[in-house]
């Protein structure tokens, strides 16, 4: 747990630095809809690391959901908003990684309802 908490927070730091390198260095650079995504992938980023920290805090759910919840947010922050940041800080074709969003979206919808199936199931047993 305590390795997920560090890759949490590493993840919150860069939240931030890539949230103000967007802000400052980017926003003369970017079109105005390149950077509404930019700050989309920023903001869905920092919305799972508040998550995670909650998740991996949260003492009712076992290690083994922990991970399951931390791997699917991890990766949806890396396909999600990885692929954005490909896209526009490195140029990378959004022709050859289009997939790679949704798919993170996809792991984002999954993590939430495996963290809302976690809360049910401790309700349940209560």
């Amino acid at each position: 747990m305590h390795k997920n908490l560090t890759v949490i927070s590493l993840l919150g730091a860069l939240t931030i630095i890539l949230g103000a390198f967007g802000a400052h260095a980017l926003k003369e650079k970017l079109s105005a809809e390149a950077m509404q995504s930019f700050e989309t992938a920023v903001r869905y980023q920092m919305y799972h690391v508040i998550v995670l920290l909650l998740v991996n805090l949260h003492q009712d759910f076992s290690l083994k959901m922990k991970r399951k919840i931390s791997y699917l947010f991890f990766l949806g922050i890396l396909f999600f908003s990885g692929s954005i940041y490909s896209i526009h800080l490195f140029s990378v074709p959004a022709k050859s990684i289009w997939f790679l969003t949704p798919l993170g979206g996809l792991l984002f919808i999954v993590g939430w309802l495996l963290l809302s199936y976690g809360f049910l199931k401790k309700r349940v047993k209560k």
